[in-house]
């Protein structure tokens, strides 16, 4: 929507003045976010407005509440019909604060001005927390990412210590997790029924406290697993460890288990998750009445960093399985990939040439992973008693169809719109579906045909994909495949660049200090990419970031599948030691390099990584 065209009530009201313009006296739904308001589905608050919007209820947002005054825009609403909406925002709080090493962040990229300090550490706690103490009687809804990973006992890596429940600690009533349409849906539609907020404890995908008596009704249905308790964590690593296997499997499992944690005197219960949304009910997500614009307050403001990352880019679907050891995304959007429609699609990029500042570009056509588009397996009986947490990996799955015949469809669809000059994969490629030795004949052809579109009209002549590590070892612990496939599909996409006449390259991503790396692993890292004549810019120091598999090791010491010891770089300076071998190239870092191959008894390194 053009900003000539939108009126302030196209927006979902901020202050109790614009929810007069809707003639509305009071509201059904207070949200509080983290986040600034911008109403794009690439934003979880928005999103959840729309929604209960959508289902015919009055909701405002407060976006980046002052919690350091006389709690003004805690009060500005009063009293919600229903209940609050508590969210951090797009991403965790800490990681939004925080550098790898700790450090504070000068910035904020889902803050108008880029400007830090407009949000706590952990606003849902701090948020919830307010509104117990002015509200004591309103229900309070957690959400987003923040509240989704730290459901269970989680290691808090800035604390450096393991913490309950969120939904314990906040003192909220209830915690929907995951990408929250499903539940949040089923919330409202039994408030609208009549049905007491109090009386509704057993949604699908939420978490809440249980009494005696609803744990013993779980336990009567037995179909659970129940944890080790909060306690039991704390006075040992090893059982935190084990926990998160049953975490990991249920959360992505078709039919999975209610799982149960003791923490203090109470009973967490964590439903399971709805299923996979179908595509119709993700066309509906990303088909509501948005006006894909940053809220008209922040104008004077500046822009607003993650807003105009994506303005240009397309979300094609939702889900990951690549179940990576560092990363997050399965964990709060499942395993298993929801797809949104052809038509869908091409209807918000139509939406998008209609911008004022659409220069004919898109930034993006993508999603967690680019090239998972509609990506499931051929017989789904045998995907319902799966408890694998990746389809890739140790080897891609022979029940999944990696077939990328869809995908290269819609690019082309969307190539062929009049008002499009280019339009970009921005999002990271899984190549191991590309490259893979175990691709069928006709699976084999259409990844052929996937590369040659992508190197001829998707790349701006960079491409950014992420192997890693190049360490077997190492990149066994994340579930990333061999290096040598990299090796395979770097080739094959200069080959199709080179046919299309483009001076195109690969540009590789890398992490340090993830779990089982070593300064010898790093060493080799330096080594084999400057033979492949890369200079890194584009690496990172792992964050451990809650209900991941490297957060777990790096607390306890151990794999939580296997319980086997992992060695994990935990130090400030042997993390920062392995960061200076991606920059071996700076003068600085030179002296200490050669010093340290030759104290690890790799000499004979020292002329190959840094000449004579």
């Amino acid at each position: 929507m053009e900003n000539s065209q939108a009126l302030l009530s196209d927006w979902l009201p901020t202050t109790p003045k614009e929810a007069r313009l809707r003639e509305w006296d009071e509201v059904d739904v207070v949200l509080f976010s983290g986040d600034a308001y911008i109403d794009h589905p690439s934003f979880g608050a928005a999103v959840v407005g729309r929604i209960i919007e959508r289902e015919g209820f009055r909701i405002a947002i407060v976006p980046q509440p002052n919690w350091k005054d006389d709690l003004r825009d805690f009060k500005k609403f009063g009293r919600p019909r229903m209940f609050f909406a508590v969210t951090a925002g797009s991403m965790d709080s800490m990681i939004n604060h925080y550098t790898a090493n700790k450090r504070l962040r000068s910035n904020d990229a889902y803050t108008a001005g880029n400007k830090a300090g407009f949000r706590p550490d952990y606003p849902v706690i701090v948020y919830s927390k307010i509104l117990k103490e002015l509200y004591p009687d309103t229900p309070i809804v957690i959400g987003g990412i923040e509240a989704s990973l730290r459901r269970f006992t989680h290691f808090d890596y800035w604390q450096d210590k393991l913490r309950p429940s969120i939904l314990q600690e906040s003192g909220a009533d209830l915690l929907i997790y995951g990408m929250g349409e499903q539940p949040l849906s089923e919330l409202l539609r039994l408030l609208d029924r009549g049905v007491p907020f109090e009386n509704i404890r057993n949604i699908r995908q939420t978490v809440v406290l249980g009494s005696e008596k609803e744990v013993a009704r779980v336990i009567k249905k037995d179909n659970y697993i129940e944890l080790s308790s909060h306690r039991k964590c704390l006075d040992d690593k090893i059982a935190f460890a084990k926990n998160f296997k049953h975490i990991e499997r249920e959360s992505n499992m078709v039919n999975a288990k209610t799982l149960l944690q003791n923490v203090g005197n109470k009973t967490l219960i964590v439903w399971p998750p709805f299923p996979t949304m179908s595509e119709k009910e993700l066309d509906s997500s990303f088909d509501m009445p948005y006006t894909r614009l940053p809220h008209p307050r922040y104008k004077k403001r500046g822009p607003i960093p993650a807003y105009e990352m994506i303005k240009f880019s397309v979300n094609m679907h939702r889900g990951c399985f690549g179940g990576c050891s560092f990363c997050t995304i399965s964990a709060h959007q499942g395993k298993f990939v929801a797809s949104r429609s052809k038509e869908s699609i091409l209807k918000e990029v139509d939406a998008l040439t209609e911008h004022p500042d659409f220069k004919g570009y898109l930034s993006d056509l993508g999603g967690p992973s680019a090239n998972m588009y509609r990506m499931k397996g051929e017989d789904l009986s045998i995907c319902d008693t799966c408890t694998r947490p990746s389809c890739i990996f140790p080897n891609l799955c022979y029940n999944l169809n990696t077939n990328h015949k869809e995908l290269t469809e819609v690019y082309k669809a969307v190539d062929s719109h009049p008002k499009i000059k280019k339009a970009f994969i921005g999002s990271g490629i899984r190549y191991d579906m590309l490259v893979d030795d175990s691709l069928s004949v006709e699976q084999k052809k259409s990844a052929k045909e996937y590369i040659d579109v992508l190197a001829k009209n998707h790349v701006s002549g960079r491409l950014k994909v992420a192997p890693e590590h190049t360490s077997d070892k190492v990149l066994k612990l994340m579930r990333k495949p061999s290096f040598d496939l990299f090796y395979k599909f770097e080739k094959q996409f200069m080959n199709a660049s080179d046919k299309a006449g483009l001076n195109q390259q690969v540009i590789p991503y890398f992490i340090s200090s993830h779990p089982g790396s070593t300064m010898e692993d790093m060493a080799d890292l330096a080594i084999k990419t400057k033979k492949m004549g890369f200079q890194l810019e584009q690496v990172q120091d792992l964050t451990p970031t809650p209900m991941t598999v490297a957060a777990v090791i790096y607390y306890s010491g151990v794999h939580p599948y296997t319980l086997k010891e992992i060695y994990t770089p935990k130090n400030k300076k042997d993390k920062l030691n392995q960061r200076k071998f991606f920059f071996w190239y700076k003068r600085e870092n030179q002296d200490w390099i050669r010093k340290a191959l030759k104290e690890m008894g790799k000499g004979e390194w020292v002329p190959i990584l840094l000449g004579k």
